[in-house]
């Protein structure tokens, strides 16, 4: 059965409380990111950027090169360079910043209730050593994900920032037309898959299984 039970402010909390708050979402909502409605996943593996081990600290070293940093401008110029396909998560660039720190090559500071990080004059030697290396490791990211699903990506996540935004601005006559459109979009992402099935199973999900 479909869910009825989306409103405007429960939607709006979800989004701005939730799991798939923005920020916590893949990519974020001013990069094509995908402001995603409760109970929904994510786009899957099949549209996830490969990242290798290492590419973190490379890209943190790459931006340090140009200037001081702190984590969250690190994440921010990340995303906003590869175009909105990586964002790395704070689980993973702090951890890479302390590291760089113990090793040396970085220094922190507090600054407006941050802590903001510089390459040491060892850190700008280890990277002068490893120019090439280091040179936009987010361009090989952005080449992981097929162009086609690069920008039916950003096209999910310029509708998710649309969503967002009528979620906080919509009245009950909108709301319900929204809900008609939704339905609607969902029938036609099963009537594409339905149009090229070829094994005789119905794409569509169980009644009830919503």
């Amino acid at each position: 059965m479909e869910d009825e039970s989306w409103e405007a402010e429960e939607v709006a909390e979800a989004l701005a409380h939730g799991p798939y708050a923005p920020g916590v979402a893949a990519i974020p909502p001013h990069h094509g990111g995908a402001v995603i409605p409760p109970h929904v996943p994510p786009p899957g593996p099949e549209f996830a950027p490969r990242v290798r081990r290492g590419d973190v600290r490379a890209a943190t070293l790459a931006l340090l090169r140009e200037g001081p940093r702190n984590g969250y401008q690190v994440i921010e110029e990340i995303s906003r360079r590869s175009l909105g396909v990586w964002r790395p998560s704070p689980g993973s660039v702090y951890p890479a910043l302390q590291q760089l720190e113990d090793e040396g090559l970085v220094q922190g500071r507090e600054s407006g209730g941050s802590r903001v990080y510089d390459l040491t004059g060892e850190g700008r030697r280890h990277v002068e050593r490893r120019a090439a290396e280091l040179a936009e490791p987010w361009a090989e990211v952005i080449r992981s994900v097929p162009e086609d699903r690069h920008e039916l990506r950003l096209l999910w996540g310029q509708v998710g920032e649309a969503f967002l935004h009528f979620t906080r601005t919509a009245d009950d006559k909108q709301v319900a037309a929204a809900k008609r459109l939704l339905k609607e979009t969902r029938r036609g992402f099963f009537k594409i898959l339905a149009d090229d099935h070829t094994d005789g199973i119905d794409p569509r999900p169980a009644e009830g299984a919503e």
